[in-house]
């Protein structure tokens, strides 16, 4: 009877080491691990589609940030972003942000563009260089209105 109960004591203890450790990498993927403080700032773009609130905000192609909200602005008709970086990110004052896709099947992510200023944001900050995301169907619209111009 004694191994019964340790057997089921050592399968238990397993199990639930599996459970603990498929949820902390869980916690690595989706990005609820602590990533210590962070700081807000805000942008303005043209058209924000295929961002919604907890979109990445990527730096050199690593995770920094997420966008924190998105509302629209009713007297310029322009989509205003707040989005968290992580405080050890120092950002120029002449970084740019961009909505970039992770190609044709992937999702939207926020970038930003780091330049070149020796003066850096403070939190809290609005980063005015943005540009909006690119519909793909108005690039291809673009190509084959081009196509047929070039033809005749």
């Amino acid at each position: 009877m004694s191994n019964s109960h340790t057997t089921e004591v050592v399968t238990g203890s397993i199990v639930l080491a599996v459970a603990v450790g498929f949820l902390f990498y869980a916690g690595q993927i989706v990005g609820l691990s602590g990533t210590g403080a962070t700081d807000t700032y805000t942008a303005s773009f043209r058209t924000a589609d295929g961002i919604s609130i907890g979109t990445d905000v990527r730096l050199g192609g690593v995770k920094v940030g997420t966008v924190t909200d998105i509302t629209l602005n009713p007297d310029s008709f322009r989509a205003d972003t707040d989005f968290t970086v992580q405080s050890n990110v120092a950002l120029p004052e002449d970084t740019a942000i961009l909505i970039s896709s992770e190609g044709l099947l992937g999702g939207n992510y926020v970038e930003l563009l780091p330049g070149g200023s020796p003066f850096n944001l403070e939190p809290g900050a609005e980063i005015e260089d943005t540009q909006g995301s690119v519909s793909l169907v108005q690039l291809l619209l673009k190509y084959v209105a081009g196509g047929e111009d070039s033809a005749e």
